[in-house]
């Protein structure tokens, strides 16, 4: 037995509750590990209120995300104490996922730790900032350089925008976060912001094509505001997007691809192949700055998750939540 929440669903009703689990509960996989610290990101909120069908299978640990020591493998990358890292591949919604203190997963699955990161610094980084990594690297093999100018990120302050902004000031590029929150504005600054805009001037109907401003985009929004940010990107330059807090419509016009070159790029983090990750990880490791991110960092127990998964999609829940599975 051990600690968890489940998320069960009968004739009583949709529940997420923190209880003893029989770890018959667990799929089958070839390596076990005791989960140290997990995370919480929207996925995680969806599945833990029920607000949206995510949880494929019942019961359910929910967490797409963990980070922890390997206790058993039979697969050959992995051996009893090493350091790992799980980044989505469905856990939490058809495999059973980090929110526990034990999880049962495919090795191929899994990533190393990177020695620059301890297990929890791996989950304040989570799916969110491995995300924003993958972002990143897109606009950079794109070729979008710092000098091209200014890089928009939407969403600035949730999980994935914080960490865009972390990574992408410390490479050099001018960055506008564009919020809902501008009381947040120095601590979006102290991220590496330039400006701000408010979230209203995205997040209206617009125009087909506008004035161009952004070589680049990182858009965790989706809807109007990436139909926006689309058409005011300049010619040649790139929107990275990942995410779909303001609707899984996009509300646009080919203006901005065929009159302007402007590439869409859609980021998947959660089906990534391992090399994909891995240099994400190894990239994570050089590149972002661990202080900031702790500064945007709340620790939690396992008690607690259910609620701040609430709050998470309330937009309540400003950068990033671990979840210490030793509480």
């Amino acid at each position: 037995m051990f600690k968890g929440i489940l998320i069960t669903k009968d004739d009583a009703g949709y529940r997420a509750e923190v209880q003893q689990i029989d770890e018959a509960v667990l799929p089958d996989g070839d390596v076990t590990v005791r989960v140290e610290w997990s995370t919480l990101n929207y996925k995680d909120g969806l599945a833990i209120t029920g607000k949206s069908p995510v949880v494929r299978r019942f019961p359910m640990i929910p967490g797409i995300d963990f980070a922890g020591t390997v206790t058993q493998s039979s697969h050959p990358d992995w051996q009893a104490g090493d350091k790992v890292i799980l980044n989505g591949w469905g856990v939490g919604e058809t495999h059973c996922g980090g929110l526990a203190e034990v999880a049962r997963v495919k090795g191929d699955w899994l990533v190393p730790l990177p020695k620059a990161f301890t297990t929890r610094q791996a989950m304040a980084i989570g799916t969110a900032g491995y995300t924003a990594m993958l972002c990143v690297l897109a606009l950079e093999k794109h070729g979008i350089k710092p000098e091209d100018g200014e890089i928009l990120v939407t969403g600035a302050n949730g999980g994935v925008g914080s960490v865009a902004i972390a990574l992408l000031a410390r490479l050099g590029y001018t960055v506008v976060a564009s919020t809902g929150r501008p009381a947040e504005a120095e601590h979006l600054k102290a991220l590496g912001a330039e400006t701000l805009i408010e979230r209203s001037e995205l997040a209206a109907p617009g125009k087909p094509i506008g004035k161009e401003r952004w070589a680049g985009v990182v858009d965790t929004v989706g809807s109007h505001t990436l139909a926006n940010a689309c058409a005011t990107t300049k010619y040649r330059g790139a929107v990275a997007a990942c995410g779909l807090a303001g609707g899984m419509d996009f509300p646009a016009t080919v203006a901005p691809f065929i009159l302007r070159g402007v590439t869409l790029y859609g980021i998947d983090s959660v089906m990534a192949p391992r090399s994909v990750r891995q240099e994400a990880w190894d990239r994570l490791a050089r590149d972002l700055d661990i202080g900031k991110l702790n500064s945007v960092t709340r620790e939690i127990g396992l008690a607690e998750a259910i609620q701040v998964g609430a709050e998470l999609l309330d937009g309540k829940v400003r950068g990033r939540v671990v979840v210490n599975l030793a509480q």
